[in-house]
């Protein structure tokens, strides 16, 4: 893979990292210290929660198969 490719694929996983940390927000305040406050949170439907987070880690482990490809590396 090139680096340009590898680039967008590392691009979109920070996107969809920062839109999960945004989707959470709204459920869950933040405490005077920025930290996420759960015990203020509201319920989150399990199924939209496990649906965002499968997307994704399935993204996070595409990046990993980058990584090791492009290091040389063989997979654990």
């Amino acid at each position: 893979m090139d680096k340009e490719k590898a680039m967008a694929e590392f691009k979109k996983y920070e996107k969809m990292r920062q839109e999960m940390y945004e989707f959470l927000e709204q459920f869950i305040p933040k405490d005077e210290s920025g930290r996420l406050d759960f015990e203020k949170a509201k319920c989150i439907d399990a199924k939209e929660v496990f649906d965002k987070w499968f997307k994704l880690d399935y993204q996070a482990r595409k990046i990993r198969g980058i990584a090791i490809n492009c290091l040389g590396l063989k997979g654990e």
